[in-house]
Protein backbone atom coordinates (compact mmCIF):
# COMPACT_ATOMS: atom_id res chain seq x y z
CA UNK A 1 0.00 0.00 0.00
CA UNK A 2 1.36 3.44 -0.96
CA UNK A 3 1.66 5.70 2.27
CA UNK A 4 -0.49 8.69 1.43
CA UNK A 5 0.81 12.51 1.98
CA UNK A 6 -2.68 14.03 1.43
CA UNK A 7 -6.36 13.62 2.76
CA UNK A 8 -7.94 10.88 0.24
CA UNK A 9 -11.28 12.78 0.67
CA UNK A 10 -10.27 17.04 0.80
CA UNK A 11 -6.95 16.23 -0.80
CA UNK A 12 -5.48 18.64 1.58
CA UNK A 13 -1.44 17.56 2.01
CA UNK A 14 -0.02 16.53 5.14
CA UNK A 15 -2.58 13.63 5.84
CA UNK A 16 -1.51 10.03 5.54
CA UNK A 17 -5.31 9.25 6.24
CA UNK A 18 -8.92 10.98 6.47
CA UNK A 19 -8.30 14.34 8.09
CA UNK A 20 -10.47 15.52 10.54
CA UNK A 21 -12.71 17.82 8.45
CA UNK A 22 -13.43 14.58 6.02
CA UNK A 23 -14.00 12.09 9.04
CA UNK A 24 -16.50 14.38 10.29
CA UNK A 25 -18.24 15.03 6.34
CA UNK A 26 -18.22 11.36 6.10
CA UNK A 27 -18.65 9.31 9.07
CA UNK A 28 -19.60 11.92 11.36
CA UNK A 29 -16.41 12.15 13.42
CA UNK A 30 -16.03 8.31 13.78
CA UNK A 31 -12.09 6.97 13.03
CA UNK A 32 -12.45 5.09 9.78
CA UNK A 33 -9.55 3.81 8.32
CA UNK A 34 -9.06 4.67 4.50
CA UNK A 35 -7.95 0.84 3.95
CA UNK A 36 -10.84 -1.39 3.20
CA UNK A 37 -10.78 -4.83 5.05
CA UNK A 38 -11.21 -7.04 1.81
CA UNK A 39 -9.68 -7.07 -1.53
CA UNK A 40 -11.08 -5.31 -4.72
CA UNK A 41 -13.84 -7.80 -6.83
CA UNK A 42 -11.24 -8.76 -9.72
CA UNK A 43 -8.73 -10.04 -6.70
CA UNK A 44 -10.81 -11.69 -4.62
CA UNK A 45 -12.05 -15.08 -3.47
CA UNK A 46 -14.75 -14.64 -1.36
CA UNK A 47 -18.10 -12.43 -1.93
CA UNK A 48 -17.91 -9.87 0.69
CA UNK A 49 -19.67 -7.15 -1.37
CA UNK A 50 -21.82 -7.86 -3.85
CA UNK A 51 -21.49 -6.03 -7.08
CA UNK A 52 -24.26 -5.41 -9.49
CA UNK A 53 -23.14 -4.29 -13.34
CA UNK A 54 -25.71 -2.44 -15.40
CA UNK A 55 -26.08 -2.65 -19.54
CA UNK A 56 -26.74 0.11 -21.60
CA UNK A 57 -25.63 3.04 -23.54
CA UNK A 58 -21.78 2.93 -24.08
CA UNK A 59 -20.78 5.44 -20.60
CA UNK A 60 -19.65 5.08 -17.26
CA UNK A 61 -22.92 4.58 -15.61
CA UNK A 62 -23.44 1.39 -17.55
CA UNK A 63 -20.23 -0.21 -16.70
CA UNK A 64 -19.32 0.67 -13.44
CA UNK A 65 -20.19 -1.51 -10.14
CA UNK A 66 -21.54 -0.29 -7.67
CA UNK A 67 -21.51 -2.03 -3.91
CA UNK A 68 -23.21 -0.70 -0.61
CA UNK A 69 -21.50 -0.57 2.86
CA UNK A 70 -22.03 0.47 6.74
CA UNK A 71 -19.91 1.27 9.54
CA UNK A 72 -19.26 -1.95 11.47
CA UNK A 73 -19.20 -2.28 14.87
CA UNK A 74 -15.01 -2.09 14.95
CA UNK A 75 -14.87 1.30 12.67
CA UNK A 76 -14.75 -1.04 9.46
CA UNK A 77 -16.54 -0.44 6.33
CA UNK A 78 -18.70 -3.68 5.80
CA UNK A 79 -21.66 -5.23 3.58
CA UNK A 80 -24.67 -4.05 5.51
CA UNK A 81 -26.85 -6.81 7.20
CA UNK A 82 -29.98 -8.02 5.36
CA UNK A 83 -32.88 -5.85 5.69
CA UNK A 84 -29.90 -2.75 7.01
CA UNK A 85 -29.69 0.13 4.64
CA UNK A 86 -26.34 0.82 3.48
CA UNK A 87 -25.18 4.14 3.97
CA UNK A 88 -21.92 4.60 1.76
CA UNK A 89 -22.03 3.27 -2.01
CA UNK A 90 -18.73 1.76 -2.93
CA UNK A 91 -17.55 2.27 -6.74
CA UNK A 92 -14.44 0.05 -7.28
CA UNK A 93 -12.44 0.49 -10.52
CA UNK A 94 -14.53 -0.73 -14.14
CA UNK A 95 -13.45 -4.28 -15.34
CA UNK A 96 -14.61 -2.86 -18.94
CA UNK A 97 -11.75 -2.93 -21.59
CA UNK A 98 -13.84 -0.51 -23.88
CA UNK A 99 -12.65 2.09 -21.21
CA UNK A 100 -8.94 4.14 -21.66
CA UNK A 101 -7.50 4.09 -18.74
CA UNK A 102 -10.33 2.65 -16.27
CA UNK A 103 -8.08 2.04 -13.38
CA UNK A 104 -8.60 6.01 -12.62
CA UNK A 105 -12.04 6.06 -12.58
CA UNK A 106 -12.42 6.13 -9.59
CA UNK A 107 -9.67 9.21 -8.96
CA UNK A 108 -11.25 10.97 -11.74
CA UNK A 109 -14.74 11.01 -10.15
CA UNK A 110 -13.31 11.69 -6.99
CA UNK A 111 -11.44 15.32 -7.94
CA UNK A 112 -14.22 16.18 -9.58
CA UNK A 113 -16.66 16.19 -6.84
CA UNK A 114 -13.53 18.16 -4.91
CA UNK A 115 -13.74 20.56 -7.56
CA UNK A 116 -17.27 21.26 -7.64
CA UNK A 117 -17.45 21.70 -3.55
CA UNK A 118 -14.03 23.58 -2.85
CA UNK A 119 -13.55 25.77 -5.93
CA UNK A 120 -17.28 26.29 -7.23
CA UNK A 121 -19.27 26.05 -4.16
CA UNK A 122 -21.43 23.11 -5.68
CA UNK A 123 -23.43 21.00 -2.68
CA UNK A 124 -21.97 17.55 -3.52
CA UNK A 125 -22.82 14.08 -1.75
CA UNK A 126 -20.08 13.35 0.62
CA UNK A 127 -16.95 11.83 -0.86
CA UNK A 128 -13.36 10.79 -0.97
CA UNK A 129 -11.37 7.71 -2.34
CA UNK A 130 -10.67 4.17 -0.24
CA UNK A 131 -8.51 1.35 -1.30
CA UNK A 132 -8.35 -2.06 -1.13
CA UNK A 133 -6.61 -4.65 0.90
CA UNK A 134 -4.22 -5.43 -1.95
CA UNK A 135 -3.95 -1.46 -2.91
CA UNK A 136 -6.66 -0.48 -5.03
CA UNK A 137 -8.83 2.14 -5.23
CA UNK A 138 -12.81 2.42 -5.13
CA UNK A 139 -14.94 5.42 -5.06
CA UNK A 140 -16.84 6.08 -1.72
CA UNK A 141 -19.54 8.31 -1.45
CA UNK A 142 -22.03 8.78 1.65
CA UNK A 143 -25.61 8.37 0.19
CA UNK A 144 -27.91 11.72 0.97
CA UNK A 145 -31.13 10.15 1.17
CA UNK A 146 -30.31 8.38 4.40
CA UNK A 147 -30.61 9.66 7.67
CA UNK A 148 -27.63 9.08 10.10
CA UNK A 149 -30.50 7.83 12.05
CA UNK A 150 -31.06 4.69 9.97
CA UNK A 151 -34.75 6.12 8.05
CA UNK A 152 -34.55 7.09 3.93
CA UNK A 153 -35.64 9.65 2.88
CA UNK A 154 -38.07 10.76 0.02
CA UNK A 155 -36.55 10.89 -3.25
CA UNK A 156 -37.27 10.85 -7.23
CA UNK A 157 -34.57 11.28 -9.85
CA UNK A 158 -35.89 13.27 -13.58
CA UNK A 159 -36.53 9.93 -15.22
CA UNK A 160 -39.22 9.04 -12.55
CA UNK A 161 -40.36 12.75 -12.45
CA UNK A 162 -41.15 12.90 -16.26
CA UNK A 163 -42.76 9.36 -16.23
CA UNK A 164 -39.79 8.06 -18.20
CA UNK A 165 -38.98 4.32 -18.22
CA UNK A 166 -37.65 1.82 -21.15
CA UNK A 167 -40.98 1.00 -21.89
CA UNK A 168 -41.74 3.96 -22.66
CA UNK A 169 -38.59 6.18 -23.50
CA UNK A 170 -36.86 3.67 -24.83
CA UNK A 171 -33.52 1.64 -24.53
CA UNK A 172 -31.67 4.87 -24.30
CA UNK A 173 -34.96 7.06 -22.33
CA UNK A 174 -32.00 8.53 -20.19
CA UNK A 175 -30.84 10.72 -22.79
CA UNK A 176 -32.84 10.73 -26.10
CA UNK A 177 -36.37 12.20 -24.54
CA UNK A 178 -35.54 15.74 -22.48
CA UNK A 179 -33.01 18.54 -22.76
CA UNK A 180 -31.32 20.68 -19.61
CA UNK A 181 -33.97 23.42 -20.52
CA UNK A 182 -36.98 20.59 -19.71
CA UNK A 183 -35.52 19.69 -16.55
CA UNK A 184 -35.40 23.14 -15.23
CA UNK A 185 -38.86 23.11 -15.58
CA UNK A 186 -39.13 19.92 -13.89
CA UNK A 187 -37.86 21.78 -10.83
CA UNK A 188 -40.39 24.54 -11.01
CA UNK A 189 -43.27 21.79 -10.82
CA UNK A 190 -42.29 20.06 -7.64
CA UNK A 191 -39.89 22.56 -5.66
CA UNK A 192 -41.04 25.73 -3.97
CA UNK A 193 -37.99 27.31 -3.40
CA UNK A 194 -37.74 26.60 -7.88
CA UNK A 195 -35.66 29.98 -8.00
CA UNK A 196 -33.05 28.91 -5.75
CA UNK A 197 -32.83 25.36 -7.41
CA UNK A 198 -33.19 26.36 -10.80
CA UNK A 199 -29.90 28.41 -10.03
CA UNK A 200 -28.02 25.60 -8.70
CA UNK A 201 -28.77 23.48 -11.64
CA UNK A 202 -27.88 26.17 -13.77
CA UNK A 203 -23.93 26.29 -11.89
CA UNK A 204 -24.51 22.35 -11.98
CA UNK A 205 -24.76 22.02 -16.09
CA UNK A 206 -22.19 24.93 -16.41
CA UNK A 207 -19.92 22.85 -14.06
CA UNK A 208 -20.41 19.62 -16.27
CA UNK A 209 -19.66 21.42 -19.19
CA UNK A 210 -16.61 22.95 -18.12
CA UNK A 211 -15.45 19.54 -16.49
CA UNK A 212 -16.51 17.13 -19.90
CA UNK A 213 -19.23 15.39 -18.00
CA UNK A 214 -21.01 13.62 -21.06
CA UNK A 215 -23.26 11.47 -18.30
CA UNK A 216 -25.25 14.02 -16.61
CA UNK A 217 -28.30 11.98 -17.73
CA UNK A 218 -32.15 12.20 -16.15
CA UNK A 219 -31.16 9.28 -13.51
CA UNK A 220 -28.28 12.16 -12.27
CA UNK A 221 -30.72 14.49 -11.33
CA UNK A 222 -32.87 13.94 -7.92
CA UNK A 223 -35.33 16.21 -5.83
CA UNK A 224 -35.58 15.09 -2.34
CA UNK A 225 -37.90 15.42 0.75
CA UNK A 226 -35.75 15.40 4.15
CA UNK A 227 -38.68 16.71 6.13
CA UNK A 228 -41.54 14.62 4.40
CA UNK A 229 -43.15 17.58 2.48
CA UNK A 230 -41.00 20.12 0.96
CA UNK A 231 -38.79 18.92 -2.33
CA UNK A 232 -35.42 20.32 -2.95
CA UNK A 233 -32.42 19.62 -5.72
CA UNK A 234 -30.18 16.70 -3.97
CA UNK A 235 -26.53 17.27 -3.54
CA UNK A 236 -24.63 16.90 -7.20
CA UNK A 237 -23.32 13.32 -7.24
CA UNK A 238 -21.73 11.29 -10.42
CA UNK A 239 -19.73 13.81 -11.30
CA UNK A 240 -16.82 12.76 -13.50
CA UNK A 241 -14.61 13.87 -16.09
CA UNK A 242 -15.86 11.24 -18.91
CA UNK A 243 -13.36 12.38 -22.09
CA UNK A 244 -10.45 10.96 -19.87
CA UNK A 245 -12.24 7.04 -20.43
CA UNK A 246 -14.44 7.24 -23.57
CA UNK A 247 -13.27 6.61 -26.76
CA UNK A 248 -15.89 8.74 -28.49
CA UNK A 249 -16.91 11.65 -25.66
CA UNK A 250 -20.00 13.74 -26.37
CA UNK A 251 -20.80 17.48 -25.67
CA UNK A 252 -24.30 16.82 -23.62
CA UNK A 253 -25.64 13.66 -22.14
CA UNK A 254 -28.74 14.45 -23.73
CA UNK A 255 -29.28 14.30 -27.45
CA UNK A 256 -31.38 17.86 -27.40
CA UNK A 257 -28.44 19.40 -25.41
CA UNK A 258 -29.71 22.34 -24.02
CA UNK A 259 -32.96 23.05 -25.22
CA UNK A 260 -35.88 21.74 -25.67
CA UNK A 261 -36.23 21.62 -29.75
CA UNK A 262 -32.74 20.06 -29.94
CA UNK A 263 -29.16 22.05 -30.95
CA UNK A 264 -27.49 22.26 -34.29
CA UNK A 265 -23.59 21.23 -33.68
CA UNK A 266 -21.11 19.18 -35.28
CA UNK A 267 -18.28 19.57 -32.10
CA UNK A 268 -17.49 21.91 -29.16
CA UNK A 269 -16.50 24.81 -31.07
CA UNK A 270 -20.19 25.60 -32.17
CA UNK A 271 -20.62 26.14 -28.85
CA UNK A 272 -20.24 29.45 -26.99
CA UNK A 273 -21.45 31.72 -24.45
CA UNK A 274 -24.46 32.73 -26.31
CA UNK A 275 -25.81 29.71 -25.97
CA UNK A 276 -25.73 29.94 -21.81
CA UNK A 277 -26.55 33.27 -21.97
CA UNK A 278 -29.75 31.98 -23.84
CA UNK A 279 -30.80 28.79 -21.45
CA UNK A 280 -30.29 30.83 -18.51
CA UNK A 281 -32.62 33.53 -19.99
CA UNK A 282 -35.29 30.47 -21.22
CA UNK A 283 -35.16 28.80 -17.50
CA UNK A 284 -36.07 32.03 -16.37
CA UNK A 285 -33.09 33.38 -14.75
CA UNK A 286 -31.57 37.36 -14.23
CA UNK A 287 -29.52 38.13 -16.88
CA UNK A 288 -26.99 40.00 -14.62
CA UNK A 289 -27.33 36.45 -12.89
CA UNK A 290 -25.96 34.54 -15.68
CA UNK A 291 -23.47 36.87 -16.51
CA UNK A 292 -21.81 36.41 -12.87
CA UNK A 293 -22.16 32.78 -13.27
CA UNK A 294 -20.48 32.83 -16.64
CA UNK A 295 -17.78 34.53 -15.92
CA UNK A 296 -17.04 32.63 -12.92
CA UNK A 297 -16.98 29.27 -14.62
CA UNK A 298 -15.12 30.92 -17.63
CA UNK A 299 -12.56 32.14 -15.66
CA UNK A 300 -9.37 30.04 -14.92
CA UNK A 301 -8.91 29.15 -11.39
CA UNK A 302 -5.40 28.55 -9.99
CA UNK A 303 -7.18 26.86 -6.88
CA UNK A 304 -8.44 24.30 -9.61
CA UNK A 305 -5.06 23.97 -10.65
CA UNK A 306 -3.27 23.17 -7.06
CA UNK A 307 -6.67 20.87 -6.10
CA UNK A 308 -6.13 18.71 -10.02
CA UNK A 309 -2.00 18.67 -8.60
CA UNK A 310 -3.35 16.86 -5.51
CA UNK A 311 -5.32 14.16 -6.92
CA UNK A 312 -4.74 10.52 -7.48
CA UNK A 313 -5.03 10.91 -11.17
CA UNK A 314 -1.83 10.09 -13.14
CA UNK A 315 0.25 12.59 -14.87
CA UNK A 316 -0.54 12.50 -17.83
CA UNK A 317 -4.38 12.49 -16.71
CA UNK A 318 -3.52 14.95 -14.69
CA UNK A 319 -2.17 17.60 -18.14
CA UNK A 320 -5.05 16.18 -20.11
CA UNK A 321 -7.87 17.30 -17.56
CA UNK A 322 -6.42 20.31 -16.77
CA UNK A 323 -5.93 21.41 -20.99
CA UNK A 324 -9.46 20.13 -21.55
CA UNK A 325 -10.98 21.79 -18.94
CA UNK A 326 -9.24 25.49 -20.15
CA UNK A 327 -10.32 25.06 -23.31
CA UNK A 328 -14.01 24.62 -22.62
CA UNK A 329 -13.45 27.54 -20.30
CA UNK A 330 -12.28 29.50 -23.21
CA UNK A 331 -14.94 28.63 -25.25
CA UNK A 332 -16.97 30.52 -22.43
CA UNK A 333 -15.76 33.56 -23.32
CA UNK A 334 -17.35 34.16 -26.49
Amino acid sequence: MKKLDVCPSTLKSGFDTYSPEALRKLFDGRVVSHILPFDSPGNSEDEGIEYATHVGRIALSGVQPKGGLVIGDDNKLVRPAEGQHSHYILKPAPSSYALLAREFCPANEHFTMQLAAQVYGIETAANALCFFRDGEAAYLTRRFDIAPEGQKHSQEDFASLAGLTKANGGHDYKYSNLSYEECASIIRRYVTAAQIDVLRFFQLVVFNYITLNDDAHLKNFTLISRDGKEYRLAPAYDLINTSLHLHQPRIFAFDNGLFKEGMSFSDVRTINRGDFQEFGRRIGLPDRVVERELNRFATENTEAEDLINRSFLSDDLKAHYNASMKYRQSTLKR
